[in-house]
C-alpha cells in the first residue's frame, strides 16, 4: 500500500498519523526460520541482520510492512499483513496496529509510534523529519497507491541517477560533489549537484564503485549549468534518494542533500516525479 502526496493538512478523529520515516520501504516475510525480504519493487534485499531478527519472532508465518533506514541499520515495522496463517489486510488499521503490539519486536527491529500531536506535520519540520503519514481511521490495507493513506512532506524527496562527480577539494576525501540527473525519453537530463549528506565512508566507497564505472564523456544529453572542471564521468547506473526544497525554474534542485543509495530500482526508471 502506497501513500498519496497531499499539500493539504488537516487534523480530526477520522485520522490517525504517523513519522514519515527516510529509507527504503521492506516487506519481511517469515515462514519458520526462513525469511526473505524485498523492496517495494519486489527487489530481494541482503540485510541478514534483520532477517536474523524477523525470523526470531514468535509467529511461525508472519509478512511486515516497514522502511529501513538507508544505512540498513534498522527496521521500522508499521503494519501486519499476515499472521500464522491468516491475511489481515481487511481488518481496520486499529486491528492491523494491536497484532503490530503483540510482536516483542527488539532492535534493529522498531515499531513506527502513532504520533498524538494536534499539529504533527509541525513537528515534523522542528525536528527535521521528512515529513508524516496521515492513515484513515478504520481502514483496510489496500494492495495499491491509496488516499486512505496520505503522506505530508517537508520537503521534496526522489531518485535520481549519478553522471559523474567532481574531484575533492581541501580536506574533502573521496568526491566534491555528485552529478545526478534524470531520464526523459531518450534523454538523460542533468538535475544539478549533491555534495552534502555524504560522510567519509561514503565518500570513500562511492568513490571506489564510481571509478569502477568510469567513461572517457559525459553521459548527459540535457544539461544546461554541467560543471566542465575537476569532472569525472561515469555509466548512468547509481541509484540515489536526493531530498532538496524544490525545483528551480532552470530544471535544477535547490539546497540538495544526499539521503542514501538505492539498491532497489533500475537506473532507467528514475524520471522527474511530480
Amino acid at each position: 500500500m502506497a501513500a498519496t502526496l497531499t499539500e493539504e493538512r488537516f487534523a480530526g478523529a477520522q485520522w490517525s498519523f504517523e513519522r514519515k520515516i527516510d529509507g527504503i520501504r521492506l516487506l519481511a516475510f517469515k515462514q519458520g526460520q526462513h525469511v526473505k525480504l524485498f523492496s517495494r519493487t519486489r527487489r530481494e534485499q541482503q540485510l541478514p541482520h534483520i532477517a536474523h531478527a524477523v525470523a526470531s519472532l514468535l509467529p511461525h508465518d508472519l509478512i511486515l510492512d516497514g522502511e529501513v533506514e538507508w544505512d540498513g541499520s534498522a527496521f521500522h515495522v508499521f503494519d501486519v499483513l499476515w499472521m500464522d496463517g491468516q491475511a489481515s489486510t481487511a481488518e481496520p488499521l486499529e486491528q492491523r496496529r494491536a497484532r503490530l503490539s503483540q510482536l516483542d519486536l527488539q532492535p534493529p527491529l522498531l515499531r513506527v509510534p502513532v504520533l498524538h500531536d494536534d499539529k504533527p506535520w509541525e513537528r515534523a519540520a522542528a525536528e527535521g523529519w521528512e515529513g508524516v503519514i496521515a492513515k484513515r481511521v478504520g481502514s483496510p490495507y489496500e494492495h495499491r497507491r491509496s488516499r486512505l493513506w496520505l503522506k505530508m512532506k517537508c520537503e521534496a524527496s526522489q531518485e535520481l541517477v549519478v553522471g559523474g562527480f567532481t574531484e575533492p577539494q581541501g580536506k574533502r576525501v573521496g568526491l566534491g560533489a555528485l552529478l545526478v540527473g534524470y531520464f526523459q525519453g531518450g534523454d538523460f537530463v542533468f538535475a544539478g549537484k549533491v555534495g552534502t549528506g555524504l560522510d567519509t565512508r561514503m565518500l570513500l566507497e562511492l568513490r571506489a564503485r564510481l571509478d569502477a564505472a568510469a567513461i572517457p564523456g559525459s553521459p548527459f544529453t540535457v544539461a544546461t549549468g554541467l560543471p566542465r572542471d575537476r569532472v569525472r564521468w561515469v555509466r548512468p547506473d547509481v541509484v540515489v534518494q536526493v531530498a532538496f526544497l524544490e525545483w528551480t525554474g532552470h530544471g535544477k534542485m535547490r539546497h540538495p542533500r544526499l539521503l542514501g543509495i538505492r539498491n532497489d530500482k533500475p537506473a532507467r526508471a528514475v524520471v522527474r516525479e511530480s
